[in-house]
């Protein structure tokens, strides 16, 4: 296409200019081949399972004077839009789902324009095979009809199946399921159908099998895995029936009588053949070989053996006959027989039962009465019973049996021939029991044994049965569970116990009785057998919540049995918490809690579950309590005696709280203390004295019987060295010079320590809250008069030594004195024995 430009001339020029002509080129596509990804889309490929909204290709041009291009896309009229492409970038997108089995070719119009040249081509794009498709079976369902007498082997179906897919995942392979149970074979590539080697069909056997076949294609990609279908069908086998089986009779051994009053010509029995193939039987034609010498004869149709001469003409007491059943085809050719025998007998004519008799003549009911359980072998000779047949031989000839339950009783004698005396013995005599059966009824049978009626007849025994204390009694459970609460008054019934003995009357009345360590408190009503506790009986869970003894069950005999009873006695609230003993006072420690405890008698719980909590406290914000463990401790925000200074004007730091321990019960009880809590910070004198003296606080007594223990053993051990010293010095005769007599002043002033109480006292530092203030200054040396001369004094008769005087409260301390006391009497007595054995004193 040419673009031309004009010039007008001016309507008074006459001037024509010549137009210069400048060509313009069109625009074309790349041809990148047919593996490209980009160009004319010639000769594209793309699998059908290439999912909508891919990106399959680029289209590519350009214009040869450089003029931007677009692209564009168009189809036949009436074809189906597969594709879309952006017109700036050339990108084409799949927009419809490409199925190779309904379209493998897609004829695609693509253009390319630079806005004055157009540039159309007609591309074919190939739609490439996934493998998509399932195998399908053609011409279904399979129903096969094979003789039974197909050899084995051979072939008796094609199966056919189809896959639309090509290459391997088009190719199909057959097999069977259940292989190794199966009757037949397939060929895996042309889904031949066959019977298995070795193995034959039998209609009489099996008139259908049903066959399952796999078909399989070979596989393939899709959607970029690999991918294997199947399909299965099922294969109906019928199996017809043909002529290979011989007729069988029915009924066999076949047994006929002929009477000494049967008329000739009366039919004796018939025998009944059937062809052996079932699916198309033939007709069967009934013959006597041999056997019959004249006298009977069978029909051809029905098989119907007849006697045709009179018995008084008969030779022999028994004919076996040879009879043959042949199967007639529709050709009326005998094919297939078989043969049976039938024997004929020849009988008197027996015309009298087997008859029971009493004492009196004929009778058909006997009635005896007995005790339960009689000893194993005895004779219940209170049974009269004779039996009798008046026909002669094997026409008399009977069996004696006892109809009934089994295995009590057995009859004598079993066979009888003609006439006998009837014995019934005992067998097991724990069956014969009044509580199972109070009467036992048994029917005596006597039959005919060798004859062709079976005659017979029946005489009913019926045993009556009278009761022995044969049973004790028995609980209705080893062992009774019961609970009552503890607060349950005297006379509450507990649980109720029950026996039964099944004998009857006065053997099958109980009475009940209790005995073991724990039926104190209860009593049983010895005919209904209710337990209930003693009328004065206090039922206490926390004295004795678990009681068992033993309950007897007794008949009038004495026969018993036993049963335990366990009784729990539950829980009530019935005690409130109670605080110890040593709640009044508290010392705290800032930063340390201090706890109070409260015990519930009650044995369970909730009962016995004390919470505590703060009543009442002034100020109220000093103080929290743990509900659970009693634990008090200060406020978090309380960390010294400056804070709860800052709290409260009380300024010794000594507080009563009223505190409560209440139990979980119901309903619930609680009982109130009033605790002194004395709050002091922590010292910091360390040591075993210091921690004692902190322990101590709060329980005075227990320091000073720490107190008197030390001093006590202080005297012990002075008592025991002056002991020693005494025995030491007994033994010399003279007297150490170290060892001197102390003579005590006239006028000895009063000389007391004195030593106060641990005070507590609430300085602003911690290290002066333990002060022990001693107001002895010192004391005065008792061996001060030691460079003092003792005058001699003449000796004197000895004396026995004064009794060591009682030190009084504040003098010096017990055990110095009694010491001090004991050396002096024991250096006199020395000194006056020595001067007594001189016999003059010495000065």
């Amino acid at each position: 296409m040419k673009h031309v430009r004009h010039f007008t001339p001016s309507l008074f020029l006459s001037l024509v200019h010549v137009c210069l002509v400048q060509a313009n080129y069109a625009p074309y596509f790349f041809d990148n081949g047919a593996r490209s990804t980009n160009g004319n889309m010639a000769l594209l490929s793309l699998s059908e399972d290439t999912p909508v909204g891919t990106h399959v290709y680029t289209l590519n041009g350009t214009d040869p004077e450089g003029d931007p291009v677009t692209y564009g896309l168009a189809y036949e009229a009436g074809s189906r839009r597969y594709f879309s492409v952006d017109k700036n970038l050339g990108n084409v997108t799949l927009i419809e789902e490409l199925d190779r089995e309904k379209e493998d070719e897609i004829e695609v119009i693509v253009s390319i324009s630079d806005g004055l040249s157009t540039v159309s081509e007609k591309v074919r794009i190939l739609v490439m095979d996934a493998n998509d498709e399932s195998p399908e079976f053609i011409n279904t369902p399979y129903i096969v009809q094979v003789p039974e007498n197909a050899p084995s082997g051979s072939s008796i179906f094609k199966i056919e199946a189809v896959d639309k897919d090509t290459g391997s995942g088009g190719s199909i392979t057959y097999f069977l399921q259940n292989i190794h149970a199966n009757k037949f074979t397939i060929d895996r590539h042309s889904g031949v159908l066959r019977i298995k080697t070795g193995v034959t069909l039998d209609y009489e056997k099996s008139r259908t099998h049903f066959v399952v076949v796999v078909a399989k294609d070979g596989g393939g990609k899709l959607r970029g895995d690999n991918k294997v279908f199947s399909a299965t069908t099922t294969v109906t086998v019928n199996v017809e029936d043909v002529q290979d089986t011989p007729p069988m009779f029915i009924g066999t051994p076949y047994y006929g009588y002929v009477y000494e009053d049967t008329l000739a010509g009366s039919e004796v029995l018939t025998v009944v053949a059937l062809d052996g193939d079932r699916g198309k039987p033939n007709s069967i034609h009934y013959c006597i070989v041999n056997g019959s010498e004249g006298s009977f004869e069978i029909s051809n149709t029905t098989g119907a053996i007849s006697v045709i001469k009179s018995p008084n003409q008969l030779k022999k007491e028994v004919y076996e006959l040879k009879v043959q059943a042949s199967e007639v085809s529709q050709e009326d050719d005998i094919s297939v027989y078989t043969f049976a025998v039938v024997t004929i007998r020849v009988v008197d004519l027996n015309n009298h039962p087997p008859t029971f008799y009493g004492e009196n003549g004929p009778q058909n009911r006997f009635e005896l009465t007995m005790y339960e359980h009689p000893p194993e072998g005895e004779i219940l000779r209170g049974l009269k019973i004779t039996v009798s047949d008046s026909d002669q031989g094997a026409n008399a000839k009977f069996n004696l049996r006892l109809v009934g339950p089994g295995g009590i009783f057995r009859v004598v004698p079993q066979t009888v021939l003609n006439e006998a005396q009837v014995t019934i013995i005992v067998e097991n005599s724990a069956a014969i029991d009044y509580e199972k059966f109070k009467v036992l009824a048994f029917k005596l049978l006597a039959i005919e044994v060798n004859t062709p009626e079976k005659f017979s007849s029946t005489a009913d025994v019926v045993i009556r049965l009278l009761d022995t204390n044969d049973n004790i009694p028995k609980f209705s459970s080893d062992y009774y569970i019961a609970r009552i609460p503890e607060n349950s008054p005297g006379g509450s019934n507990v649980v109720a116990v029950t026996a039964t003995d099944p004998d009857s009357g006065l053997w099958g009345e109980v009475k009940y009785s209790i005995y073991g360590t724990g039926a104190d408190l209860f009593l049983i009503h010895p005919s209904t057998g209710i337990i209930y506790s003693q009328p004065w009986a206090i039922l206490d869970a926390e004295m004795n919540s678990k009681y068992n003894f033993y309950v007897k069950a007794e008949d009038t005999d004495g026969k018993y049995s036993l049963a335990e009873v366990f009784i729990t006695v539950l829980d009530v609230n019935d005690h409130s918490p109670e605080f110890n003993e040593n709640i009044q006072e508290k010392t705290m420690i800032i930063g340390s809690p201090v706890k109070i405890e409260a015990i519930d008698q009650d044995a369970e719980e909730p009962n016995n579950i004390v919470d505590y909590s703060i009543m009442q406290a002034d100020p109220a914000n000093v103080f929290d309590i743990d509900r659970s463990t009693g634990e008090i401790k200060l406020k978090s925000y309380i960390h010294s005696l400056d804070t709860i200074h800052n709290i409260t004007k009380n300024k010794d730091c000594i507080w009563s709280v009223v505190v409560q321990a209440k139990d979980r019960g119901s309903p619930s009880f609680s009982t109130t203390a009033v605790l002194k809590i004395d709050i002091t910070e922590e010292t910091l004198h360390k040591g075993p004295m210091a921690a004692f003296l902190m322990q101590t606080k709060d329980n005075p007594m227990k320091a000073l019987g720490v107190l008197a223990g030390v001093v006590g053993i202080m005297v012990l051990i002075t008592l025991m060295i002056s002991t020693a010293m005494f025995w030491r010095n007994k033994r010399s005769n003279k007297i150490t010079p170290v060892r001197r007599i102390i003579k005590k002043r006239q006028t000895p002033q009063s000389r007391t320590v004195r030593m106060e109480w641990l005070k507590f006292k609430r300085p602003s530092n911690a290290a002066e809250k333990f002060v022990v203030e001693d107001d002895a200054k010192s004391l005065h040396n008792e061996n001060s008069n030691n460079n003092i001369q003792v005058v001699p004094v003449p000796p004197t008769a000895p004396l026995p030594p004064p009794p060591p005087a009682l030190a009084p409260r504040g003098d010096v301390p017990e055990g110095h004195s009694s010491a001090h006391n004991a050396l002096v009497s024991e250096l006199k007595m020395k000194f006056e024995k020595k001067n007594a054995a001189i016999g003059e004193p010495h000065i």
